[in-house]
């Protein structure tokens, strides 16, 4: 047993070629799915996320269970990551690939069906992504857009907004300017 603690079974070469083979592939496929699956991680999603990292973990490591393959497939996967991620922020053509565009699932407060359809998108969902960023009804947006991230991004409409700072600094001021017409008690 401690023999093959540190000693690899297979190659670091071809555990460095699984390792970003089943990565690239991985991305592709979720690219495939969609946006939807990241958007919110429910529990069916974890599920299969849970049983995507069991099916890939033998594509990746092969008969190998020692530490220094595992440690080693995991700093390969990182780097691979970080290369793939800093080459998107250089090229934003690379990042498009690799990330996707953003999608407009609402504009106007009209729900676009086709798009919500394509990235599996209930009207709910939509509804739900209003609600928790502060609007009451779909209506009342200028535009809801499912990112590549999979976050949902709601502009409501200016006079359906919540106020903000501004908002309240300009009320004080108004404030202050009446207080100021206004005579004063003795």
């Amino acid at each position: 047993m401690w023999n093959d603690m540190f000693i690899a079974g297979v190659s670091y070469g071809e555990k460095a070629a699984r390792t970003i083979i089943v990565y690239l592939a991985l991305l592709i496929m979720l690219r495939i799915v969609g946006k939807r699956g990241l958007a919110q991680l429910n529990t069916f999603d974890l599920v299969v996320m849970l049983l995507l990292s069991n099916v890939v973990q033998n594509a990746v490591i092969g008969n190998d269970n020692s530490v220094s393959g595992g440690v080693f497939g995991a700093a390969v996967l990182l780097l691979t990551d970080a290369v793939l991620v800093r080459q998107g922020a250089r090229r934003p053509w690379f990042a498009r690939l690799l990330e996707g565009t953003p999608t407009v699932l609402a504009q106007d407060g009209v729900l676009n069906i086709p798009a919500m359809r394509r990235q599996g998108i209930s009207r709910g969902d939509v509804a739900l992504a209003v609600h928790t960023q502060g609007g009451d009804s779909i209506g009342e947006t200028e535009l809801v857009q499912l990112e590549p991230s999979g976050a949902v991004l709601v502009r409501l409409r200016e006079g359906d907004q919540f106020a903000d700072k501004a908002d309240v600094a300009a009320l004080r001021a108004l404030l202050e300017r009446i207080e100021a017409r206004l005579p004063t008690e003795r």
